[in-house]
C-alpha cells in the first residue's frame, strides 16, 4: 500500500504585544506581517488613540507639522527599560504643540524646546518614531501604507484638519 503525504498548511499566528505596548511595538509588529490583511488585523487588535493620533500626522495631507524639518539634537533617554520612559500613550494629548494650528501662540523657540524635552522623557524607540512622523517619514522605517491605516481604521475622517483663525 502507498502512502501519499498531503502538506499541511500551518497558520502562523500574529505574535502578542504585553498590555500598553509602546506604539514602536506595534508599529514593529505591523512591519514583521507579510500580508496587508495581517498589517490591517494588527492595526485594528492594538488601537489606541496615541496610535490614531500618530498616523494621522503622519499620513494626513492636512496635518502640517509646526517644527523643522530633519534631525533634532536631543540626548536620547537611555534608562533602563521600563524604569524611567514615559510613552507616546501618555504623551499623545500634548502632540497638538507641535502641529500648525494647534497651539499657534507658542514661540517656535518654546514649541523646540517642548518638543526636544518630549523626547528626552521618551523611550528611545517612541522618541525615533515620533521624528519620523514630525517630517511624515514613518514609512522609511516601517511597511505600513496609507490605503493599510485606512483600511484598519475606517471612522477617520481624511484631510480637511486645517485649522483657520476665525479672529
Amino acid at each position: 500500500m502507498k502512502t501519499i503525504m498531503t502538506p499541511t498548511k500551518t497558520t502562523k499566528t500574529i505574535e502578542k504585544l504585553p498590555p500598553n505596548p509602546f506604539m514602536s511595538e506595534i508599529l514593529e509588529l505591523v512591519h514583521k506581517q507579510r500580508t496587508k490583511a495581517k498589517k490591517v488585523q494588527v492595526l485594528k487588535q492594538y488601537r489606541d488613540d496615541a496610535l490614531t493620533a500618530v498616523l494621522i500626522w503622519n499620513f494626513d495631507p492636512s496635518v502640517t507639522s509646526a517644527l523643522p524639518d530633519g534631525d533634532v539634537p536631543y540626548t536620547p533617554n537611555d534608562v533602563p527599560e521600563g524604569t524611567d520612559h514615559t510613552s507616546l500613550r501618555r504623551e499623545w494629548k500634548n502632540l497638538y504643540h507641535f502641529i500648525k494650528g494647534g497651539n499657534d501662540e507658542l514661540s517656535g523657540l518654546r514649541r523646540e524646546s517642548m518638543f526636544v524635552q518630549m523626547l528626552e522623557g521618551l523611550h528611545p524607540k517612541e522618541a525615533d518614531l515620533i521624528c519620523l512622523v514630525k517630517d511624515k517619514r514613518l514609512t522609511d522605517k516601517y511597511k505600513v501604507t496609507y490605503e493599510q491605516v485606512k483600511e484598519a481604521f475606517p471612522d477617520i475622517v481624511w484631510g480637511d484638519r486645517t485649522y483657520v483663525n476665525q479672529s
